[in-house]
């Protein structure tokens, strides 16, 4: 069931400790990965690193975080960079690359699937 109550997911948010962050919502969420909040609330922008749209870690992170279909969120970034609006998330092409992003990068969020062998990044808590 997509849309209806949620579940438990193996994939967790995480981000750069300068977004000084401990839990966001999901709508908070879906603002951020559709470019509509570029911004942490403590002023610091944010980048956006993400995995394939073809991978099962993003289509996860989608489905059940986001409550979007990929394409969904694939139509939003092209039309935000086709009209000059915005930039596309930066697309890497492992977990352990989308880490080490995230660790470098002031402001950035990503996700990945066993936070547990993780350190050096905040883990989001994500409320209804």
């Amino acid at each position: 069931m997509l849309f209806g109550s949620p579940t438990v997911s193996a994939v967790e948010v995480i981000t750069n400790s300068s977004a000084d962050i401990a839990s966001i919502t999901t709508t908070q969420l879906r603002r951020i990965y559709s470019m509509r909040q570029v911004k942490w609330a403590n002023g610091v922008p944010i980048t956006i690193f993400v995995l394939s749209s073809t991978t099962k870690i993003h289509q996860q992170f989608c489905k059940e975080t986001l409550r979007l279909f990929p394409y969904q969120l694939d139509r939003i970034w092209n039309k935000l960079t086709f009209s000059g609006m915005g930039i596309a998330p930066t697309i890497v092409s492992s977990e352990q690359e989308l880490i080490q992003a995230v660790k470098s990068t002031t402001g950035a969020i990503g996700y990945i699937e066993n936070i547990n062998e993780v350190s050096d990044v905040n883990r989001l808590k994500i409320d209804e």
